[in-house]
């Protein structure tokens, strides 16, 4: 059972895996909400589970690096700008700023325009590793996309895959699909528009992450539209969370995927897991040198990338 935190002034509508979603009181059912808050909860989940306990502080540090990401490709990294879905957290009363994000979930909550959601997970791949190195194993491929013989686990790709997946409900699995199934999903022109901006988005962190000595193997994004139509980032973005990020220096001089892939994201949590649970029924709790291990890797993380 999820827990979520009772807000003044707000209701809640939805739990994921991670965040819960609340609009003002007061909002008709059916209408757009005049603006909703997306809170980062300390909830970790791994091959679609929800897991226990959580990781201290998870939730602001997620918060943390999905605002400044957000910000640098909003024009700050000198590219052109991604519209995002972030709307003013406060207001002007008088001569003094009145915060509209509630004390209790301060520096782990956004305030976000109402969006229509896309029904695709926009996942990018830079690198080969993970249920796209079990495939190429298999078949040569990775979500159906042939790629050169040779290859092994931890490879840089020839040029970064877009591998959209079927967004599922809470407690389903995520289904990948081709790019012509998005077509079918979302439209061509939509598709288009999806694939170009992920690839984009993909390729600026990656040239960031780079020049602080990390590598941004894959991520995954999703998008909505605002009232006007437009196509905007949403959810989290670049997060150990929604990405996997390596130490550069350790995959160039690695000789094995262990050595090579030092993950500052929750590959721990998902090796332990792996090694740990069948995955049937109820998965277990994580123990306490996991949790300790993964938390360190997320601040660690957003110390390299900020510098904060």
């Amino acid at each position: 059972m999820i827990d979520t935190p009772r807000l003044s002034g707000w209701t809640h509508v939805y739990s994921g895996k991670v965040r819960d979603l609340f609009v003002p009181v007061g909002t008709s059912e059916g209408t757009r909400p005049t603006r909703m808050l997306v809170v980062a909860s300390d909830r970790v989940s791994a091959f679609d589970s929800v897991l226990s306990p959580g990781i201290p502080d998870k939730g602001a540090l997620l918060t943390a690096l999905s605002l400044w990401w957000f910000d640098r490709l909003a024009g700050g990294d000198g590219g052109r700008r991604i519209p995002n879905h972030l709307i003013p957290d406060h207001v002007l009363v008088g001569d003094a700023a009145l915060e509209l994000i509630p004390e209790e979930v301060m520096g782990r909550a956004m305030l976000v325009a109402s969006l229509d959601m896309e029904p695709i997970e926009c996942v990018v791949r830079g690198y080969l590793t993970g249920s796209g190195w079990a495939e190429y194993q298999a078949d040569g491929t990775v979500c159906g996309i042939a790629l050169p013989a040779g290859l092994r686990n931890g490879d840089k790709l020839p040029e970064p895959l877009f591998t959209p997946a079927f967004k599922a409900p809470l407690g389903e699995h995520d289904e990948n699909i081709s790019y012509e199934r998005t077509v079918e999903i979302v439209g061509a022109e939509t598709a288009a528009e999806l694939r170009e901006l992920s690839l984009e988005i993909y390729r600026r962190a990656a040239a960031t992450a780079e020049k602080r000595g990390l590598i941004l193997a894959d991520t995954k994004f999703e998008f909505g539209r605002d009232a006007r139509g437009t196509l905007v980032l949403a959810d989290e973005v670049l997060t150990p969370d929604s990405s996997r990020y390596w130490d550069a220096e350790a995959w160039r001089t690695g000789a094995t995927p262990a050595e090579r892939m030092a993950s500052f994201d929750k590959q721990i949590v998902r090796d332990w897991l792996a090694a740990s649970w069948d995955r049937k029924g109820e998965p277990p709790a994580l123990p306490d040198d996991i949790v300790a291990r993964t938390r360190a890797r997320y601040a660690e993380l957003l110390q390299r990338l900020t510098g904060g």
